[in-house]
């Protein structure tokens, strides 16, 4: 099994589905917080460091231990060992490989089958999880990796992310089952095993064998009593049954005998000395390389089986340590890489099988992760060819024809570019067109440079055959961005550092017989013997530590430089569409603080803003309806090219189709009030307020007035003399995105109605028009605080009435904010949190008070939603609306 990708908790299950519903780890790190302890408790900001280094102590221990029992091993003696390694043994390896791999495949189906029942066939299931294990064994941190590749294939299965989660969490559960029963089982029928302990006796270890078991039939037995669910915070996770919990622990007791086999067959005679205690070791081994967080436990897993056995000094057993990695963790790689060159040929071909088809669907998604393994792989080599001796005669050759200074040079620049690949690594993951040309100049660079340092054309080769995967898979990477995009997040710096440092190692490994002086960093030689190798080591390694100190800081500290965001100018296209939109809300378009996707013959738009990593559209598109369609997925398109996530704010019922067949989530955020304008009138009973504010306001001498757009600017220092009056009696600041601010261009872009009192300008609001007539509204109100109490009823009355008076059929009086919520005990989370709040929250907004208002007019209510990806990522997504309508960050603090 792949150690490196089951979860250490429960927990970071979780995490890992909030880091895929992020897409991209990106992403991910907002949703780590979510999980985090509140942000004022210090606990929540230090945590994801203390995870940190706790995997990176862990690794240098590893390291330490490792150093301590191969000190009498020489490098020539494993090559010796390598070699005499029997090709039965090697027969047995991949038979138990293949075994073990075919139970991880199930863990999925499993999952799928308890998590998310009928919506994903078990072929798929099995897909997802055998390729994604054998990807996640290369990058490590399998939450990252397999997670992010699970999402990306159970999602086009129509599984949002909180299934994902479900589904990652029921295979970590099926790993752990495994581990309790092997471990029950051991200690059950092989008592003894732990003997070496002092506290352990034989007849204790049997009993506490008995005890595992029997805890483990309790519970199968708790699990088909009745249907159980383990619920966190707002997230649910359905436990299996009786009968998938068997499964389950047959799956991952396969799992883990099968992938100890490949290792115990591979193991010289005598080095294991009871089969039982080997098992315990192995299975040790596995938990201590997954909390290292080191790719594929790297490091860790080697120095606990090579304490745990006692078999420190022998070369033949790290011999078998690297033919168990190869085919345990390389293999699997390299078949899954091939199976997605294949997989693209036949999606290439005009004629194509449906089974073929199927299967192009089902890898697609990994090409993503499978190039980032394969270029972090290539690192690797790099970084282990730097610290390991040339081979003899190589550099005789080469003498004649590159000068020694070139060589010397090139041996130095191609570990740091596997650093580099280590961190490119990352942007692939990501999709980004910068990381895969990044990758591509950078593989180039080291095939040359390989050549230039030691005629290494093994290397040269493998770094070619990358690069030609990658250039296959070129649409693969499509997403612009850079510095924010290519940020590294905690994790993969601790697989950076982890890397690297097991590289460092093996240097030291191999040239601890070298006294190390000062002179050997001056020491440039064509000749092969350690201490002209052991220099260019030193050498290497003082540059990549350099380059790893420097990427560490700047990860630590955070630097994150978003892409540079400029609205659109408005002109003329965007007025005449306006103008033509029977929906006033497209006057928004006006502000000048957006910009527009238009269609090719400028006939719609759709407005958006970007904050934060969200790419945030304004409503529906404003135009022709047959053009909005199109226009959803272009921008849809557009996010997902530039790594950002997509969001439509503010939408109406007539598109949902459309956000659901994207896989976004919806939430209700309100509803807006349209009055009928052909059947308003002030007479009745409801509508005496606005008799009497109509009767006081003429007292008072207050008249109304609609004023052309074209004798507006004449007015506009009256009209900013009302606005500043208005904005310093409040305590908030003006807002943007969905509402309008003053401007004197977007002022002078409209009608304005006016109060006037004794001729002088007291209140105005710019006025909306709908073509046709079929809807009239106002966006910014402003008014002299202190003026009237009745200036907002005897303005809304008296515009209605003009409106009515015009011919036009609504008057949009705009929405009321989180109204129309259900709280019903089994409603959604949001909708709970948001009757609470719209209950609440009134010193925070007028949410009932707004809403009573705007229901005097009995008005038609419309709900109001905003389309975004769900999970976890939903209260970032809130937050970059919110800044975006508080034009800025510092304005969320403001009412």
């Amino acid at each position: 099994m792949n150690k490196a990708s089951v979860p250490a908790s429960a927990g970071e299950a979780v995490r890992g589905g909030a880091q895929m519903a992020a897409g991209t780890q990106e992403q991910a790190q907002h949703a780590q917080e979510l999980l985090d302890p509140t942000p004022g408790k210090s606990g929540g900001r230090w945590k994801p460091y203390v995870g940190a280094l706790v995997s990176v102590a862990l690794v240098c221990l590893a390291i330490w231990v490792l150093h301590r029992f191969t000190q009498d091993v020489t490098v020539g003696e494993i090559r010796d060992s390598l070699d005499d390694t029997p090709p039965g043994r090697i027969l047995i390896a991949l038979i138990a490989t293949a075994v073990s791999f075919a139970a991880l495949a199930g863990f999925d189906i499993v999952a799928t089958r308890t998590s998310a029942p009928g919506r994903v066939s078990w072929w798929v299931a099995a897909a997802a999880g055998s390729a994604g294990f054998a990807v996640s064994n290369a990058l490590g941190f399998g939450v990252l990796t397999a997670g992010s590749l699970r999402y990306r294939i159970y999602s086009s299965e129509g599984l949002d992310a909180a299934d994902v989660v479900r589904v990652m969490a029921t295979s970590w559960m099926t790993f752990w089952l495994g581990f309790v029963s092997i471990f029950g089982l051991t200690l059950t029928f092989a008592p003894g095993t732990l003997t070496d302990i002092q506290w352990m006796t034989g007849g204790a270890d049997r009993a506490v064998g008995i005890v595992v078991l029997a805890a483990l039939v309790a519970f199968v037995v708790w699990l088909g009593r009745t249907p159980r669910t383990v619920r966190l915070g707002g997230w649910s996770l359905r436990l299996p049954d009786a009968k998938m919990a068997i499964a389950q622990i047959l799956l991952g007791s396969i799992d883990l005998a099968a992938s100890a086999i490949v290792l115990y067959a591979l193991l010289p005679s005598g080095s294991v000395g009871s089969v039982p205690y080997f098992l315990l070791v192995y299975v040790g081994a596995v938990i201590l390389g997954l909390i290292s967080h080191a790719p594929g436990g790297v490091g860790a897993f080697e120095a606990t089986l090579v304490a745990g056995l006692g078999v420190g000094g022998r070369a033949d057993v790290i011999a078998a340590l690297i033919v168990y990695r190869i085919i345990y963790y390389v293999l699997p790689l390299g078949v899954t890489a091939v199976g997605l060159v294949l997989s693209e040929g036949l999606r290439r071909k005009e004629r194509i099988q449906s089974a073929a088809g199927t299967a192009q669907a089902i890898l697609r998604p990994i090409v993503p992760i499978a190039a980032a393994a394969l270029v972090f792989l290539a690192g690797v080599v790099l970084l282990i060819s730097g610290v390991l001796p040339a081979v003899q005669g190589r550099l005789g050759v080469l003498r004649h024809f590159v000068p020694l200074a070139a060589a010397e040079t090139s041996h130095l620049l191609a570990s740091v570019i596997g650093v580099c690949l280590l961190i490119v690594g990352r942007g692939l993951v990501r999709r980004l067109q910068f990381a895969w040309v990044a990758a591509l100049v950078l593989l180039a660079a080291s095939a040359f440079l390989s050549l230039a340092k030691g005629l290494d054309w093994e290397e040269a080769a493998i770094m070619a055959a990358i690069a030609v995967a990658l250039i296959s898979f070129r649409s693969a990477f499509y997403r612009r961005g850079f510095s924010a995009d290519m940020h590294l997040s905690l994790p993969w710096l601790v697989m950076v550092i982890a890397t690297v440092a097991a590289a460092t190692w093996l240097g030291f490994f191999t040239y601890r017989h070298v006294e190390y002086s000062s002179d050997l960093w001056w020491n440039f030689a064509w000749h092969t013997h350690e201490h002209g190798n052991a220099s260019r080591f030193l050498r290497a390694t003082v540059a990549v530590g350099i380059l790893i100190l420097w990427i560490g800081i700047d990860t630590l500290v955070n630097r994150r430089f978003a892409l540079p965001f400029e609205p659109d100018p408005i002109d003329d296209r965007i007025r005449n569409v306006v103008a033509a939109s029977p929906n006033t809300n497209s006057y928004l378009a006006l502000l000048g603080d957006k910009k527009m996707l238009m269609t090719a013959d400028e006939s719609a738009f759709l407005m958006y803003g970007r904050s934060g990593k969200s790419w945030v559209s304004m409503g529906d598109p404003v135009g022709p309806d047959d053009t909005a369609v199109d226009l959803i997925w272009r921008f849809r398109e557009l996010a997902d090219r530039n790594a950002g996530r997509v969001v439509f704010y503010s939408v109406g019922p007539g598109h949902i189709p459309t956000y659901l067949d994207m896989g976004l989530g919806l939430l209700k955020i309100g509803e807006v009030a349209r009055v009928n304008l052909t059947t308003f009138s002030l007479a009745g009973g409801k509508r005496a307020d606005f008799r009497y504010a109509n009767k006081r306001a003429e007292r008072e001498g207050i008249t109304f007035e609609v004023m052309p757009k074209a004798d507006v600017p004449a007015h506009m220092t009256e009209f900013r003399g009302v606005s500043d009056a208005w904005l310093e009696s409040k305590s908030g600041s003006e807002k943007g995105f969905s509402l309008g601010f003053f401007s004197e261009s977007y002022v002078s872009e409209t009608d304005a109605v006016v109060l006037r009192q004794n001729g002088e300008i007291i209140a105005f609001a710019n006025l909306w028009r709908g073509a046709e007539k079929e809807e009239l509204s106002i966006d910014m109100m402003r008014y002299l605080p202190g003026r009237s109490s009745v200036l907002m009823d005897a303005l809304f009355a008296q515009l209605l009435l003009w409106g009515k008076a015009e011919g036009y059929r609504w008057f949009n009086l705009g929405a009321a904010p989180l109204a129309g919520l259900s709280n019903h005990p089994l409603a959604s989370t949001w909708n709970r949190v948001g009757t609470l709040l719209y209950r609440r929250g009134e010193d925070f907004y007028r949410f009932e008070g707004l809403k009573a208002f705007k229901q005097k007019f009995d008005p038609v209510w419309t709900p109001q939603y905003i389309a975004c990806p769900g999970g976890l990522v939903i209260p970032q997504v809130l937050m970059d609306v919110t800044a975006l309508v508080s034009r800025g960050r510092f304005g969320m603090l403001r009412k």
